[in-house]
């Protein structure tokens, strides 16, 4: 056993957080897992978090944690999927229909594109 009861350590380095695995084995000869989280607060100081699992509840740890992964696994995909179909050409989306009853506008005069203007003599 090396200092501080360490068996086993390694490191993931983010941005400007940093993640330690460590397996440790306590006075009691228990081994358990530490994860330290890290974070650089302006560049001198640093906050450390750390949470400890136990070998015995590891399994259950461990089965949670997949199935976030696998959760957030399924909706990243489905986030992409409403992207990709938002992203879908105009074109492609139905027209709006318009139903007019028979008959309904045959008292309108009909538009044929040309501007008509209409002048009143104003009496003197």
């Amino acid at each position: 056993m090396s200092v501080r009861g360490e068996l086993f350590t390694t490191k993931v380095i983010l941005d400007n957080r940093s993640y330690f695995f460590n397996v440790k084995e306590n006075r009691m000869g228990d081994v358990f897992l530490q994860v330290v989280e890290s974070k650089s607060t302006n560049g001198e100081d640093f906050n450390r978090r750390a949470i400890v699992v136990f070998a015995d509840d590891m399994k259950q740890f461990f089965k949670g944690l997949d199935d976030s992964l696998s959760f957030i696994e399924k909706d990243r995909k489905a986030r992409e999927k409403r992207v990709a179909a938002k992203k879908k050409p105009v074109a492609a989306l139905p027209q709006k229909q318009r139903y007019i009853k028979k008959n309904q506008h045959d008292d309108m005069p009909k538009r044929t594109g040309k501007v008509h203007i209409v002048s009143k003599k104003i009496a003197d």
